[in-house]
């Protein structure tokens, strides 16, 4: 990585060598359902409080991807992992029961690229042998801190997202067998004047077009390199902006395309534009798409995952959002 880049080239190719999924019972009655790990039908997973519930599925998405792995926690070299919550207590309350070195991240719904890219910077470094990334979101403990007490039941307008109740971790290791991560791009903050905390498609697909561009110019790549390129839940008004803004620029993204929100729930779900939250991208990644990486129908892909960088006291002043999104590049040994 150079001054001039945004991107990190990872020479070292440092693994995902297993991933773990565990969603919640909207999710999993979703079309991607058959690929996720653990649908959980109790969403306060048998505790007093969603946000017990939120970190209980923390945990039983790091124990289980480090199970799956063959290892146990115990073997981790340290935790990159955030949630929505005010200060990470989803994630944190998880860590703070598992015997491991654990950096707190918060980047809204692009939490789970950024902690790729950090922990694929340190484990390609040879700072740790393995690393565990995990992001995830709850709805009823997301929306009634950034929207409605949910007892409210408010009428949502039609641009208006799901935050996904899930949670997706990656184990990363210098050794075994995986897709590696082979770049990392990380984002700039763009602020478009977006102020509705409901449109967070339109609010973040400009960052998403930022950092896509930022992968095509300092990789080399363009769309069709790639066996697929996915958006971290723009939703269905955002992935169409981003396909606009890519158009403008003589990019045509095509069929290759998707975004994780439009993927994660059904048109006849009610998901209004689809699905969001740090756990849609982050199950998503570790289910379907790293599965379709095993199977060498994808051979590489890009993942990019935005996040809206408010909170509720910024919203309640009328404060614009402001959008960031991070990249990864994932590609199998040929």
């Amino acid at each position: 990585m150079t001054a001039k880049t945004q991107t990190m080239s990872f020479c070292n190719r440092p693994k995902l060598i297993t991933g773990m999924s565990v969603v919640g019972e909207k999710e999993g009655n979703g079309p991607l359902g058959k690929y996720f790990d653990v649908v959980e039908h109790d969403p306060k997973m048998g505790k007093t409080t969603f946000e017990k519930g939120e970190t209980a599925m923390f945990a039983e998405a790091i124990e289980g991807a480090a199970a799956k792995a063959g290892m146990s926690v115990f073997d981790i070299g340290a935790l990159f992992a955030g949630d929505l919550l005010n200060q990470l207590v989803s994630s944190g309350y998880a860590a703070r029961d598992l015997p491991v070195s654990y950096f707190g991240l918060y980047s809204a719904c692009s939490t789970m690229t950024e902690a790729l890219a950090l922990a694929a910077a340190t484990v390609n470094a040879g700072y740790y042998e393995t690393a565990a990334c995990a992001a995830g979101s709850h709805f009823a403990t997301a929306e009634r801190q950034y929207r409605y007490p949910l007892e409210y039941g408010c009428q949502r307008p039609p641009y208006a997202q799901w935050t996904v109740t899930g949670v997706g971790c990656s184990i990363l290791s210098a050794k075994g067998d995986g897709p590696a991560i082979t770049h990392a791009t990380i984002g700039r903050v763009v602020d478009y004047g977006i102020t509705d905390a409901n449109n967070m498609g339109a609010a973040m697909a400009p960052a998403a077009f930022d950092t896509v561009l930022a992968v095509f110019d300092d990789t080399g790549f363009g769309p069709d390199d790639f066996d697929g390129i996915f958006s971290g839940d723009l939703g269905r008004l955002g992935s169409e902006i981003l396909r606009d803004l890519c158009r403008e620029r003589g990019i045509e993204l095509g069929q290759r395309y998707s975004d994780c929100g439009e993927m994660i729930f059904s048109s006849d779900q009610e998901c209004y534009s689809g699905g969001s939250g740090a756990g849609c991208s982050a199950c998503v990644l570790n289910s379907f798409l790293l599965g379709k990486m095993h199977e060498h129908e994808y051979n590489r892909i890009l993942l990019v995952a935005t996040g809206a960088l408010m909170s509720p006291t910024t919203s309640f002043q009328g404060e614009s959002i402001p959008a960031i999104c991070h990249g990864i590049i994932l590609e199998n040994d040929l």
